[in-house]
């Protein structure tokens, strides 16, 4: 799968050709069950083989020829084509792994593993790119999950961004991914458990932690008419930031025109909060947390978790033996200081929002 997004006219999107000389690195990605912990494993030694900005020569995401280059030809606004070096989608039978896997067990790793490059110009971020663009990334993204929501080897789309060295990013070039994964992923799986509970009972528990927090306010770092920003009440990170959809919808394709021309405007507000709260950019990682493909998606209310490892002054949050080895958090977060200091990064973003975006800005 490869194509390209417009800008003009998004999500209008059409095939892009092969590049001259590009081979596939075949996966053989393997689940492993760690029965220990109840949870399934993504074996990929080979992804070591993937470039890593520094050592690479060329950038595979900017637009050129050749067998390292991904995106063949001239200047582009969105591209999304399969990863060369997939974590997911090994060669074998599609489909869920097993559901009552004994100990030791070992099955192909099915799923897809997709690159999203934000655009062909290398020296920006999507923080930086107009609203235009960052819409057409939206559109993107709800055209692929929702493709990939049919497959049988898919139970969870997940839509991601690592942006910057210090969290992981292999390239320097604007992008993200994109998982389709067989398996409903353990600690989303966990949200999914509590978000049934409380439908069961008879409400959402997303629905009234939004209502719970816009009336606190002191959390709440942007409010438009269909999407709210804030800072989670036990937050981990220095900075995070969670962003909800009012409306109870369970995916990005769910959501209609307005929902979407507004996400635009208020997901790079708080991408440019990131950027403008410390005296160098922080970097981040954020992911969608969507409905899975299939059963039980009623208790579902699509949100966005955004955060980054480092704070203001220049302190790096890393996971000590034993928030890694019992999964107990210790937080030296400040959430109502956090979403202070966001909120105060970009002020006149607050107004741009509760305006209907018709136009680029």
């Amino acid at each position: 799968m490869r194509l390209y997004a417009d800008d003009r006219s998004a999500p209008a999107r059409h095939e892009m050709t092969e590049p001259a000389g590009r081979v596939d690195l075949d996966s053989g990605s393997r689940l492993r069950w760690d029965a220990l912990a109840g949870e399934w494993v993504v074996m990929a030694a080979h992804r070591l083989k993937r470039p890593f900005s520094g050592v690479t020569s060329v950038c595979p995401l900017c637009p050129g020829t050749g067998a390292e280059c991904e995106i063949p030809g001239g200047a582009y606004d969105v591209a999304v084509f399969d990863n060369r070096y997939p974590a997911l989608g090994a060669p074998g039978p599609r489909g869920a792994p097993p559901a009552a896997p004994e100990p030791f067990t070992d099955v192909p790793a099915a799923g897809v593993c997709e690159v999203v490059s934000f655009g062909s110009a290398h020296n920006t971020t999507l923080a930086e790119q107009p609203v235009r663009r960052v819409r057409t990334v939206i559109e993107a993204w709800a055209d692929r999950t929702r493709a990939l929501n049919s497959r049988p080897d898919v139970a969870q789309v997940v839509c991601f961004e690592n942006h910057g060295a210090a969290v992981g990013a292999s390239l320097a070039h604007p992008h993200g991914q994109i998982y389709g994964y067989p398996f409903v992923p353990p600690l989303l799986a966990r949200g999914r458990d509590a978000a049934r509970r409380a439908r069961r009972a008879g409400g959402c528990l997303f629905c009234d932690t939004v209502a719970a927090e816009e009336v606190a306010a002191v959390r709440v770092v942007l409010a438009g008419r269909h999407w709210i920003a804030m800072v989670p009440y036990a937050a981990r990170w220095p900075f995070e930031v969670h962003l909800f959809a009012r409306r109870h919808v369970p995916d990005l394709p769910a959501l209609d025109e307005e929902e979407r021309a507004e996400l635009a405007l208020v997901y790079r507000s708080v991408l440019r909060r990131f950027a403008a709260v410390a005296e160098t950019p922080l970097p981040y990682m954020a992911l969608w947390a969507q409905a899975p493909a299939r059963g039980g998606r009623e208790a579902d209310h699509l949100h966005a978790r955004l955060f980054s490892t480092h704070g203001v002054d220049g302190r790096v949050k890393r996971l000590a033996a034993g928030e890694l080895g019992t999964g107990a958090w210790v937080s030296e977060a400040d959430p109502e200081a956090a979403a202070a200091a966001l909120r105060a990064a970009i002020p006149s973003d607050r107004a741009d929002v509760r305006r209907t975006a018709k136009h680029d800005r």
